[in-house]
């Protein structure tokens, strides 16, 4: 079984070949075998923002924010996926969050 930085490479490698479907298929993998590698599910929510999948940018972004609660890029990117969504009440959420998160560091 490969590592998750083995899968972590391949499915970069792939997306900077411009495959966003498999580089995102390898990700899920990634996911699947270890589900709490925010940085998979992280690069989920951009590819699948590119894809114009948003509920499945979502679904990966609010991972991200569920496992680093405490870091406030993670609720950045959610409020640019959330934009990108069309969810713009949502995104400003995630980016007071944000801006409450960096204040207190």
């Amino acid at each position: 079984m490969p590592t998750n930085e083995e899968l972590y490479a391949e499915a970069e490698k792939l997306k900077d070949a411009g495959n966003l479907e498999g580089a995102a298929a390898v990700l899920e993998r990634l996911v699947e075998q270890e589900s709490t590698y925010a940085l998979a599910h992280s690069a989920l929510a951009v590819i699948y923002g590119r894809l114009k999948r948003h509920d499945e940018a979502i679904r990966h972004g609010l991972k991200v924010c569920e496992l680093e609660p405490n870091d406030p890029f993670s609720f950045t990117a959610m409020s640019v996926t959330f934009q990108r969504a069309g969810h713009i009440p949502e995104a400003e959420d995630a980016m007071a969050r944000a801006r409450t998160l960096q204040a207190g560091m």
